[in-house]
Parts: structure tokens; C-alpha cells; sequence
């Protein structure tokens, strides 16, 4: 078999416009989600990213019930669950992350109640799982929109948020308001988790909004090449993840979180300062690796 006729049958998929949609769709996405990764992986909120994920899922069906905008709905109940876990904080000696884990698997009770309760003529199969390859257009204008001024929020406050990640305590000195931004980067992530769903769903988004960050994460140490990074693995997971889903005739959505895991593992392997393989190596007492010689 001549290389011509391997190459034309590996680029079969981009033949299909749907294809080519979805494939662009997930690579806007994705990096939408890999941007807010490195803040919550800074941040240490991989907790709290798992709890919006989950904690969505009832705002999108009650809005969808009282005849709001989905999106919106997905928005105030994930920022709710946060909030009502960080006001019970103050109140208990229970520990914040067993709070947080209470409050968005109630909120996550709440929602499948109501997917059984809604009538049968209405799925919402495809929030839970993703979509991406039958995503509609007007779905796909809300999720490009709510993604975009994620973006440009994210850009606008980038210094600030920055600075709240890295130390709460200096931006409260020079003025910053840390209660305000915190608010605003659960929004940020809130935001973020809604677009996420027609791509990988509720179950799988948590993945999208944690792995690029680690990997990032783990193969730079400053922030702004660890932000390219994160949007690179995420750009490389969305595109092979979409052909090898073509090809195995899977899930889209759950192919491209599983080669986001793949990346992740390679760099916890092979990171050339904090990966396994190369904390293992032996060094000498002066910092530099053993090159001894065999006697």
C-alpha cells in the first residue's frame, strides 16, 4: 500500500462538514477550558471544578423547565453549590472539601430528579455525555459566545487573577477585593463548564478543566508558558481524539478526555524537571547527574 493511500485514507473524516465542525468546535472549546485549567490548578480548586461540573446539571433542566436560557441556569447553580459550601465553612468544623462534596452531589441528586421528572419528549442525554458531532447551530452560537467573553474577561483580569492565585494576601495589600475576584473566577469556571458540555458532558468536563492545567503544570514554571502548554495539549487531545472517535466508532467526547489522560501521563513521566523518570535518575551530592565512569 503506496504512503499517498494511507495519508488519503487517515484524512478521511475531514471529507465530512460535520466533522470539520465538531473538530473545530472542540479545539475552541477545549481551549477555552484549558485557560481556566491553570488557574484552578493553581489555585488548587481541582474540587471545586469537579463540583461545578456536576453541580450544573439541575440549573440547565429548571430553566429549561421555567423557560430561561439554559446556560444561565448552569451558571447560578454552579456558582450556588460553591457558595452555599463556603458560607456552611464558617459554621461547622467540617472539613471545606467534605462540605463541597455534600453540597454537589445533593445538588447532582437534585438534578437527576428532575431529568426523571421532565417529560419523555425532552433528552438531556447530551448534557451528561456530550454531543459534539450533532451539536446544533444555535447551541453551538451559545457556546461560542459564552466562551469568548470568558476569554476576554479572562484577558482583561488576567494580572489581577494572577495575583489571586499566587498570593491572596499580597492583592489584598495593594487593594484587590480577594472575596470579588474569587467570585469572578467561579463565574469564569462556571462559564467555562457550560461551554464544555456539548463536547465532553457533565461527566467527563471535570477532566477538561483539570488535565491541561496539570500539564502545563508539570513541563514549565512560569505561568504564561504554562498557559500555552495547557492550550497546546488541549488542542492535540481535541484533534486526535476526534480522529481516533471516527475511527474506533466511539464517543467523541470520552476519546479526547482519554488521550488529554495519555498527554497527562507522558508528562508525569518524561517532564524534564518534576517528571518521574527524571526525579529517579541518581545525582551527585553537588546537584549535577552521576557520570562516573565503570572501573
Amino acid at each position: 500500500m503506496s504512503f499517498d493511500v494511507i495519508l488519503e485514507s487517515l484524512l478521511q473524516p475531514l471529507r465530512y462538514d460535520f466533522m470539520l465542525r465538531a473538530m473545530a468546535t472542540g479545539v475552541f472549546v477545549c481551549s477555552v477550558c484549558a485557560v481556566l485549567s491553570c488557574f484552578i490548578v493553581l489555585k488548587g480548586w481541582a474540587l471545586i471544578g469537579d463540583a461545578m461540573s456536576h453541580a450544573i446539571l439541575p440549573g440547565v433542566i429548571f430553566a429549561y423547565i421555567i423557560g430561561v436560557p439554559m446556560a444561565l441556569g448552569a451558571i447560578v447553580s454552579g456558582v450556588a453549590c460553591v457558595m452555599i459550601a463556603g458560607a456552611a465553612r464558617n459554621q461547622t468544623t467540617v472539613k471545606p472539601d467534605a462540605l463541597l462534596g455534600i453540597s454537589f452531589t445533593g445538588f447532582l441528586g437534585v438534578g437527576m430528579i428532575l431529568l426523571v421528572a421532565t417529560p419523555d419528549n425532552v433528552h438531556f442525554m447530551h448534557i451528561l455525555f456530550g454531543n459534539l458531532l450533532g451539536i446544533e447551530t444555535n447551541v453551538l452560537i451559545q457556546t461560542v459566545v459564552i466562551g469568548t467573553l470568558t476569554l476576554l474577561a479572562v484577558l482583561i483580569m488576567r494580572k489581577d487573577l494572577i495575583l489571586f492565585c499566587f498570593d491572596p494576601c499580597q492583592a489584598s495589600v495593594i487593594g484587590l477585593l480577594p472575596a470579588r475576584l474569587e467570585l469572578i473566577l467561579l463565574v469564569l469556571v462556571a462559564a467555562t463548564a457550560v461551554t464544555a458540555l456539548q463536547v465532553t458532558g457533565i461527566v467527563l468536563v471535570v477532566a477538561m478543566l483539570i488535565a491541561p492545567g496539570c500539564i502545563g503544570f508539570l513541563l514549565t514554571r512560569r505561568f504564561y508558558p504554562m498557559l500555552l502548554v495547557s492550550v497546546l495539549s488541549a488542542v492535540t487531545a481535541t484533534v486526535v481524539g476526534t480522529f481516533a472517535s471516527f475511527w474506533l466508532n466511539g464517543e467523541t467526547g470520552a476519546t479526547i478526555v482519554l488521550v488529554q489522560a495519555v498527554l497527562f501521563l507522558l508528562a508525569f513521566l518524561f517532564a524534564p524537571r518534576n517528571g518521574l523518570l527524571q526525579r529517579n535518575r541518581p545525582r551527585t551530592r553537588g546537584g549535577d547527574r552521576m557520570s562516573r565512569k565503570p572501573v
